[in-house]
């Protein structure tokens, strides 16, 4: 992946084709560009610098407020791009990222995610449209969806603690509970119960987060709007993330992003989202964070405490963002599929198996970590 705004190293690492056998370097660029991510053989471009991102002949060029000096992005390279500063962006620019179907999510001095540019969608299937709609229409079969998303994600959230209390944490009231809560939700009569019955696991699953992080931040409960301290703005950013990344794998596939099960589906959001990044959250997300605040890669000092923590700093964001990606680019060996995959390709691969259960070839199960 890419990022551009990055304070160091002076001489950075760019090249220009996946398969490039010569590297050349550029003193004072900021750019950092690190391994390709295994999916499509395309990278993540991140864009920390207040500029202009414009089309130059047929490829993308990137010009910082602080350096003049053009930059050029390589489109074929690029998977999605995330914009976590004030950008100049044009339409010939929209036209072009539209014809290769690249996603631009937008982020704000908070590192809040606020948006996404959508391309029109390529891979068009009407029966697959009218088939999620359907189902969004049958309560009993969307209430089947939506309980494997719960299902998964509190299995997903009982095995994050157990993986901790296996290194001598006690944590194994907040497993009963979270086990016992996962198993109460096969009686939610309707989709009201099941999202109480979701909040509930949340709410014992969190309770142990300080325990886990070795009391380094304190934590109480989960404050959205804003964050009020270090952990729950460091969830929001993740999760955030990882909403991104999950849209951008719905886009290649055939599913319509505003049409869900488990959340309600609105206006001007992608909601489809939700409910698959709930698998994922616990199973990338939170074990990142963790990792991060036990190792002290993130501390108190990378957020301004002037704001109550509200602020993540920028080279924080970037160490986050970048540990993020490595993370999403580990494989593992898929127990179905018998060959290595990616984290983020099993994204792509939740929505292939959504897509067999509303054409009724397949039932839809979670993915669920099994180490």
């Amino acid at each position: 992946w890419t990022v551009l705004g990055g304070r160091s190293p002076e001489y950075v690492h760019f090249k220009c084709r996946p398969c490039a056998k010569q590297n050349r370097f550029v003193k004072n660029a900021r750019i950092m560009t690190f391994a390709l991510s295994e999916v499509d053989m395309k990278k993540s471009v991140y864009i920390y610098t207040t500029g202009e991102l414009h089309r130059k002949d047929n490829t993308l060029e990137f010009v910082s407020c602080e350096r003049k000096r053009p930059i050029p992005l390589p489109i074929e390279e690029i998977s999605d791009i995330y914009l976590m500063n004030e950008m100049n962006i044009s339409t010939k620019m929209l036209e072009l990222i539209s014809k290769y179907g690249i996603l631009i999510h937008f982020f704000d001095y908070y590192s809040n995610y606020i948006g996404t540019y959508y391309p029109k969608e390529k891979l068009l299937a009407g029966n697959i449209l009218v088939q999620q709609v359907k189902t969004y229409l049958d309560e009993k079969h969307r209430l089947k969806i939506a309980r494997g998303f719960v299902q998964g994600a509190a299995d997903n959230m009982f095995r994050n603690l157990r993986y901790y209390n296996n290194r001598g944490l006690a944590l194994e009231s907040a497993m009963e509970e979270v086990q016992a809560l996962r198993n109460q939700t096969d009686i939610a009569a309707n989709i009201s119960e099941l999202m109480g019955y979701e909040g509930k696991i949340h709410t014992v699953y969190y309770s142990a987060f300080e325990t886990i992080t070795g009391n380094k931040t304190e934590f109480k409960k989960r404050v959205r709007h804003p964050p009020d301290n270090m952990m729950n703005t460091m969830i929001s950013f993740v999760n955030g993330m990882i909403y991104a990344r999950c849209l951008s794998e719905i886009y290649r596939t055939q599913l319509d992003p505003t049409v869900s099960f488990l959340h309600e589906p609105g206006t001007r959001r992608f909601s489809l989202s939700l409910d698959i990044s709930e698998i994922f959250k616990p199973l990338i997300g939170d074990r990142l964070i963790f990792s991060l605040i036990n190792k002290n890669q993130i501390t108190e000092q990378d957020f301004t405490r002037e704001l109550n923590c509200l602020h993540l700093k920028r080279n924080a964001s970037q160490r986050i963002a970048k540990a993020l990606d490595d993370r999403l680019r580990t494989t593992i060996r898929h127990r179905e599929l018998k060959k290595d995959v990616s984290y983020q390709y099993l994204m792509r691969l939740e929505c292939y198996k959504l897509i067999k259960d509303l054409t009724g070839e397949k039932p839809y199960k979670p993915f669920v970590m099994w180490w």
